[in-house]
């Protein structure tokens, strides 16, 4: 039964009371289903159809409602709402690629990947609450793949064989998608391993789909793990206007429960590549407790790159000019290149010169790890392989 459209965009909703499976069925996945909410011409829909063909459509009807449907520019609807520039595969920013972080390199098998001696991360699942338009994993999520875990206890065997491990990621797709139980499972599994210093569940659920945080078995499980091992939540709020008083209702919660929030935007062209949004981005972190972390570059994602990423050279003065006007903890966020060959942050630029720091790099290079990376700027340039080296 499809729910009246009025309804479904009432912001006065009390989305705290919801039950957080039964609402999932209401979640916008067709072109047919989108026209109730947004005025689309024949040509978009048709544009549309060709775009969820390849890359599925899913929001949940609490993220439409944060949407601006008179604004065909807003930033909320830019995030959610499949564009006819997703049929883009090649333009002036240069090439583009399916796996740009290098998952394939490292996948151990049954949602294992482990690029850093010291993080392993494991794929829980592949559907999300929402599939977001700039999502760097596109080519999986929502999709049937072979790289979520079949079997989390075989999974936790690799993690216990594996000593140099100090901690472990559950990511997906969106592990708090899982129901409650598998949830607990997998972090029992965790629980005992020395080793391991603290765990992480990579989430969008607290701004894309806080109804989840409300559901008190959820929150109980997670506390009773965070007592005997510290649980980090690396969370992703792009936009202040995803900031609203259910999403903080929702980090609350965490927060409530002795969990460490931190945040992982993403640098995104018609989002947050201005001064005013990146500031207030982070001010609006930090009123609701949650810790500014990275700042991701928009990596050159096939259907992707060509409408989301911003050239370095204008990025990274956005970026500086931002930080200009932020106190300390506004600004501990690290502009970031999540590369193949490891973590880099962008750390300024002198003249017409990049500056970087590689953060972490893989087992096979140790040596790359901590060195200094210089490359020449140019006008498109929006990722490290487009930039030429060049001495300082």
């Amino acid at each position: 039964m499809k729910t009246n459209s009025s309804e479904a965009v009432d912001s006065s909703m009390n989305w705290r009371d919801l039950n957080w499976k039964e609402e999932l069925k209401n979640n916008i996945t067709s072109v047919e289903q989108l026209k109730d909410f947004i005025s689309l011409t024949p040509e978009e829909e048709s544009d549309l159809q060709k775009i969820i063909g390849n890359h599925p459509m899913n929001i949940p009807r609490y993220y439409l409602s944060l949407v601006d449907t008179d604004n065909p520019a807003d930033p909320v609807r830019r995030l959610c709402v499949p564009d006819v520039e997703e049929l883009v595969l090649a333009g002036a920013m240069g090439e583009t690629t399916g796996d740009p972080y290098g998952d394939d390199k490292h996948d151990k098998g049954n949602g294992i990947l482990h690029k850093y001696p010291y993080t392993a991360l494991v794929v829980g699942t592949e559907y999300c609450a929402m599939y977001c338009r700039h999502c760097f994993r596109k080519r999986m999520v929502g999709l049937p793949n072979n790289q979520t875990v079949k079997n989390f206890q075989e999974a936790s065997h690799y993690f216990r064989a594996h000593h140099e491990l100090t901690n472990v990621l559950i990511s997906g797709g969106d592990p708090f998608m899982l129901p409650t139980p598998t949830i607990k499972a997998m972090l029992d599994e965790l629980k005992d391993m020395d080793h391991l210093n603290y765990v992480r569940i990579g989430t969008r659920a607290p701004v894309v789909y806080p109804i989840r945080f409300f559901d008190d078995e959820l929150i109980e499980v997670l506390q009773d793990f965070n007592r005997v091992k510290p649980l980090y939540i690396p969370t992703h709020f792009n936009h202040p206007n995803e900031i609203t008083p259910v999403a903080a209702d929702a980090i609350l919660r965490l927060r409530e429960a002795g969990i460490t929030v931190n945040n992982q935007a993403v640098f995104l062209r018609g989002v947050n590549d201005d001064v005013e949004t990146l500031t207030e981005l982070m001010n609006g972190l930090l009123r609701i407790g949650v810790n500014p972390y990275y700042l991701y570059q928009c990596m050159p994602v096939s259907r992707v790159r060509h409408h989301f990423q911003v050239p370095l050279k204008e990025g990274v003065d956005i970026v500086d000019e931002a930080r200009k006007q932020l106190d300390g903890y506004g600004k501990r966020f690290k502009f970031i290149i999540g590369h193949d060959i490891g973590k880099i942050e962008i750390c300024g630029r002198i003249g017409d010169k990049l500056i970087m720091k590689q953060l972490h790099a893989r087992p096979e290079h140790p040596e790359e790890s901590s060195r200094m990376l210089v490359r020449q700027l140019t006008e498109n340039a929006g990722w490290l392989d487009d930039l030429p080296e060049v001495e300082l």
